[in-house]
């Protein structure tokens, strides 16, 4: 065969191309790093602040960052005696706490013009929340029937006031069972809740709650309609027992949606009235 017929081969050309060294790492470790040294100034500042400034002034940047109103928590006061609840020198778990144990450390809130008019308003609330609880604890005693459910009584204090819970339990429950009518033994305990905070001035607010337990299934009936009938009805009850009907601010019903016992909705202490005696605001004897 002569070199004219042999077939012409084909030129390949095979280029290879090198990544940067950028392409496998990028820019990310620049923006963590920024993120880092971000956090360590922060964190320098921040240790700097506290050596530089005293104790008084710590707690007045404290109170500026904390709500305007009394810090609360769910079931954060009441007595170790005959109410039951926590106790008034338990441990509390305010942000600002007291350093020691056996102290409710509040955040007391002053009034628009940085005057002691509003905490002064307050002080006097809480003596008159004292001499009602007295009055309670007192008018209980004098009625051996109903002495047992002092228990199903609790005090907490809220940022909106004093509430007062009716707790259902295994042995007492305020309504019949699936309705808005008092139990006999509810309308006798709300009797002497009644008359105890008929000699406050306070505003009321009366909620009503439910466990988490569905109506049967075809009912129009719900939670939120029984909650808040039973609300309406405790409401009506109160001032048929002598407490002036203009002092009712609210009357709200709230279902399931803010249980006494949040790790069980079906509990059946989530079913309970409250009934909160509000901040007076400014001086109102």
């Amino acid at each position: 065969m002569s070199i004219k017929n042999e077939p012409v081969r084909p030129i390949i050309v095979k280029k290879i191309y090198e990544a940067p060294h950028g392409g496998h790492h990028g820019g990310a470790w620049k923006v963590a790093y920024a993120d880092f040294v971000t956090a360590m100034m922060a964190f320098f500042l921040l240790m700097w602040l506290i050596g530089a400034t005293t104790e008084k002034q710590r707690k007045a940047l404290a109170d500026y960052f904390a709500p305007t109103l009394i810090q609360t928590k769910q079931e954060s006061a009441g007595s170790n005696g005959f109410f039951g609840g926590d106790s008034i020198v338990s441990v509390d778990n305010y942000p600002h706490r007291a350093g020691q144990t056996g102290t409710r450390s509040l955040t007391i809130p002053v009034d628009a013009k940085g005057g002691p008019k509003e905490s002064q308003a307050i002080a006097r609330d809480r003596e008159r929340f004292e001499r009602m609880k007295k009055t309670l604890a007192q008018r209980l005693k004098e009625r051996k029937e109903i002495l047992r459910f002092r228990k199903n009584i609790r005090f907490t204090d809220t940022r909106e006031g004093l509430r007062i819970d009716m707790v259902d339990e295994a042995d007492f429950t305020m309504f019949v069972s699936g309705t808005s009518r008092l139990t006999p033994d509810a309308s006798q305990l709300l009797q002497q809740v009644a008359g105890a905070i008929a000699e406050t001035p306070n505003a009321l607010i009366i909620r009503g709650h439910t466990d988490a337990l569905p109506y049967m299934r075809g009912s129009i009936d719900n939670n939120w309609q029984l909650s808040t009938a039973r609300a309406e009805a405790t409401r009506s009850f109160l001032t048929r027992s002598g407490v002036n009907r203009q002092r009712f601010a609210r009357i709200e019903g709230v279902a399931d949606n803010e249980p006494y016992i949040p790790e069980d909705r079906y509990d059946p202490r989530n079913r309970r009235m409250s009934i909160t005696l509000s901040w007076l605001q400014g001086d109102r004897e």
